[in-house]
């Protein structure tokens, strides 16, 4: 958790400047209310303006700084904490793609989900509402009690002992009404986000079995659920501030009490005596971000715990990590495996012994009963699944390859391709976000699909949610033409024809074949190619080559 904290702040170097306009903008408010309080009382008692010029002059100074400097904290802020957060995230999807697929299978998809926006996103409070505000306050408080003691000791000490009493009050308070709620509010909205994942994304079982209603009952009851926790949250932060604007009221009555004998005796003035009275009063409008800060701090928390979750402390020995050397293998590898074992977490045994040869150009079909083994080898082949045994590309030890490294030589296309519900152009950009219309139209004809783009608007053409707009075979063939833009040496093709009426599917084999040109392909398929469209046939059972 430490560590998700630890990412999730700036550096000092692009935290310092929002810092700074903040504690600028929070000492104009006060000296802009310090200066108006005594150039009144002083307007009162003086039948000429003149000595006042300047005093008229620091009201505007005043005003339009604190104007300017909390505009430039806002901007300086939020731009470092946007900035963090884009990283957070982008390290934490680092992070999963090791576990992805073999070591997320048992993870809920929401909470994935959940932690990747909502827990991430939650993340920027600890700089914006945490850090910063207390800083300022701090700095705020501090300048504050040291100038009003220039004024009257007294009230210096008054002030000082209020904001004691109000920090220790208002964050207790907070605590004993609201830690809990605004602890569980990260994980009820984790809830939701599951429910509603699973709701919308299988509606049609759930219509086509009955269970819509009970779907939906979920959902409803996590909304209430999230409902009455912020409530009870808000409750609680509302009680903080309500203590806060109290102990603000008793501290300018306590300054004036005991300021006001000064006046008697000459140690103070009536100027003055404002300002020791009034300055109380803007400093806890400053001050009052610090119950705030503490509920934010509590509901960080939670969220980095839930992050936490969400990524294990430690990769499972079954899956491969990404480390190693960022190399790169020119032209089309040899691929080879001896002897190759693997087992998928948890401790079920995926390969037993597999020995294969894939030539540079070859097509070689992989081949087997349900269970044999085929989707753990492309699992393998892509660096998710640790391997024992020799993999080697070109003559080059796979496993002293990083994740990143190995999956640039060998792609895979998965049984059923991740579409986005984005127009056909960004899913095939994805792979390469330098290419031109005339390059994806290119691509598009290799895999027999330009025609059917042409007919459907050509390449904005959506393709809808996870591919809904789109048949089977119509998803697997973009897939190859994303797979085909990105340049794989090594091609491996995982039950392409799975969901694909059993007519179509020996075009579709036929098609992705030969799409692929000179590049390497291992195709992973129940159904048997066309005949001269493979050089070789490998056969699976129970893990093992045979």
């Amino acid at each position: 958790m430490a560590e998700v904290l630890r990412l999730a702040q700036p550096s000092v170097r692009r935290f310092l400047p929002g810092l700074l306009w903040g504690a600028l903008s929070a000492g104009a408010a006060v000296s802009l209310l310090a200066v108006s309080g005594w150039l009144i009382v002083s307007a009162s008692i003086v039948d000429s303006l003149v000595p006042l010029s300047i005093a008229v002059v620091g009201v505007r100074f005043f005003a339009v700084s604190r104007a300017v400097t909390r505009y430039l904290e806002r901007l300086s802020g939020h731009d470092a904490a946007l900035r963090q957060l884009a990283s957070t995230r982008a390290d934490m999807v680092r992070r999963l793609i090791p576990l992805s697929p073999a070591g997320l299978g048992r993870t809920d998809r929401g909470q994935v989900l959940s932690a990747l926006v909502d827990d991430v996103e939650n993340l920027q409070n600890l700089p914006l509402r945490v850090v910063q505000p207390l800083a300022v306050a701090g700095l705020v408080a501090l300048g504050a009690v040291g100038f009003i003691a220039f004024v009257s000791v007294p009230a210096a000490l008054t002030l000082l002992a209020c904001l004691v009493l109000a920090a220790v009050v208002a964050i207790g308070m907070g605590w004993l009404f609201g830690s809990r709620a605004e602890a569980l509010v990260s994980s009820r909205r984790a809830e939701l986000s599951a429910a509603l994942v699973d709701y919308i994304g299988s509606l049609d079982v759930l219509l086509a079995y009955g269970a819509e209603e009970q779907a939906r009952a979920r959902v409803t009851a996590a909304d209430a659920a999230l409902r009455s926790v912020v409530s009870r949250a808000s409750s609680a932060q509302a009680i903080a501030a309500g203590v806060v604007s109290a102990v603000a009221g008793a501290a300018s009555v306590w300054a004036l009490a005991v300021a006001a004998p000064g006046l008697a005796t000459g140690v103070i003035d009536g100027p003055w005596l404002a300002v020791a009275v009034l300055v109380p009063m803007v400093v806890f409008e400053v001050f009052g971000a610090v119950p705030i800060a503490a509920a934010s701090w509590r509901s960080v928390r939670s969220s980095a715990a839930r992050i936490v979750d969400v990524l294990p402390e430690r990769m499972p020995t079954e899956l491969r990590s990404d480390d190693g050397a960022d190399a790169a293998i020119d032209g089309t590898p040899a691929l080879r495996l001896r002897d190759v074992r693997a087992t998928w977490p948890g401790g079920v045994p995926a390969l037993r012994g597999v020995d294969l040869d894939l030539l540079p150009g070859e097509r070689v079909l992989v081949a087997g009963p349900s269970g044999a083994g085929k989707s753990s080898l492309a699992a393998v082949l892509v660096g998710f699944l640790a391997a024992e045994g020799e993999y080697t590309l070109g003559g080059a030890d796979a496993s002293g390859l990083s994740g990143p490294a190995l999956r640039r030589i060998v792609g895979l296309c998965e049984q059923s391709p991740q579409l986005f519900d984005e127009d056909i152009r960004q899913n095939l950009l994805f792979a390469r976000d330098t290419a031109t219309d005339a390059e994806l139209l290119d691509v598009l004809d290799r895999v027999g699909l330009a025609d059917w783009a042409r007919e459907r608007g050509g390449l904005d053409a959506r393709v809808g949610d996870r591919g809904a707009l789109v048949s089977g075979g119509q998803a697997q063939r973009i897939a190859l033409a994303r797979a085909l833009l990105r340049g794989f040496p090594v091609l491996v093709l995982d039950e392409p024809t799975a969901g694909v009426d059993p007519d179509a599917s020996d075009a579709l084999l036929r098609d992705l074949l030969r799409a692929a040109g000179d590049q390497s392909v291992l195709l992973i398929s129940h159904v048997a190619p066309p005949d001269g469209t493979v050089d070789r046939v490998i056969r699976l059972d129970a893990g093992r080559t045979v």
